[in-house]
């Protein structure tokens, strides 16, 4: 995620199971309501706005294996009680997220997905070369 100006933040979209449920109902309402939680320092902030997404975004350049990028113009932005947060620490970044330094594996439970027929055809786990490596 960036913020882009003082109102608007900018997030890539990644590949997914292609169900598309959460920006299917961005194109459909245009309304957006995020919950960034921060586990460490047991702090939550609502942040709630107008989005538009765009393939065609200038920033799409930056994010690896984007699919499109969403933006949102914030309409409000507000603390949430952080009363139930579990105190919480980073251990690792996930693998999937894309990098250009190398190839995003491919999770295993793709293909399961794949047999079912259930994936875009245009899905990374069709192609039988590419190792599936979620252990």
């Amino acid at each position: 995620m960036r913020v882009v100006d003082e109102y608007t933040v900018a997030i890539p979209n990644y590949d997914g199971n292609g169900m598309y449920l959460s920006m299917g109902n961005l194109v459909q309402t245009g309304e957006v309501g995020l919950l960034f939680i921060d586990f460490e320092n047991q702090y939550r902030m609502r942040f709630n706005g107008k989005a538009t997404m765009s393939s065609d975004d200038p920033l799409m350049a930056e994010y690896p294996e984007a699919q499109f990028i969403v933006r949102i113009r914030a309409r409000e932005i507000f603390g949430n009680c952080p009363r139930y947060i579990h105190k919480m620490k980073l251990v690792q970044h996930s693998r999937f997220v894309p990098r250009t330094e190398c190839q995003t594996p491919i999770p295993t439970w793709k293909a399961k997905y794949v047999e079912q027929g259930l994936l875009p055809k245009d899905d990374l786990a069709h192609d039988k070369s590419r190792e599936a490596l979620d252990k």
